[in-house]
């Protein structure tokens, strides 16, 4: 259960700097929206927990152990720097250039990754459908990785993904009211706090 919680608030931390974000940017997040972002969110993990989990039955425990370790602890230490990589997401779409691609129709937009509001593409100040799909889909990014790399040693698939949909959508919600709480803008910037998480949890996994 503790694992769980670690695994799932590492990656629910984005969903609460970003609801913050749109907080204090005085965007509405409707609650079908709010349900959209966790569904995809958490659907995501499930896909990468069950990838995972098919892959482990391949492999030695102890391989199984070790590349959980390696995976974990790599994204740890990225999520540690990832403020840097963002800084320069935002530098780089400020030339006009927007950084987006495709893969099986998805339109993944990188700008989003970097600065989460820019979901709200048509202004409206209340985040739809669509454009809460994009934002998932931008908070879903990592918990691919961590996801995949979890589900290599013993974990309870369902446990984790409850406990994603139930804490993200609550992170999501409190987020945004606390962020109407600020006059002006807050950079807040967590990603470093997600990285130590992960980085424990790559031990606690591999002990």
């Amino acid at each position: 259960m503790i694992e769980s919680l670690i695994l799932v608030s590492s990656l629910c931390i984005d969903t609460f700097v970003a609801s913050i974000a749109y907080g204090t940017d005085r965007i509405k997040i409707p609650f079908y929206s709010n349900l959209v972002i966790n569904l995809v969110c958490s659907l995501f993990l499930a896909i990468s927990l069950a990838l995972g989990g098919i892959l482990k039955d391949f492999l030695s425990p102890n391989t199984a152990s070790v590349l959980s370790f390696a995976l974990l602890l790599s994204l740890g230490f990225f999520r540690l720097f990832e403020s840097f990589f963002k800084t320069y997401v935002r530098k780089f779409s400020s030339t006009g250039a927007p950084l987006t691609f495709k893969v099986f129709d998805f339109k993944f937009v990188l700008e989003i990754y970097a600065n989460e509001t820019k979901a709200d593409y048509d202004k409206s100040k209340t985040l739809t459908l669509k454009e809460a799909v994009y934002l998932a889909v931008a908070l879903s990014l990592d918990s691919l990785a961590v996801g995949f790399g979890s589900s290599l040693v013993s974990i309870n698939h369902l446990q984790v993904i409850i406990l994603s949909f139930v804490i993200g959508t609550f992170c999501l919600f409190v987020g945004v009211h606390i962020g109407k709480k600020f006059i002006e803008k807050v950079d807040l910037n967590l990603s470093w706090l997600s990285g130590l998480m992960l980085i424990v949890l790559a031990f606690i996994r591999f002990i």
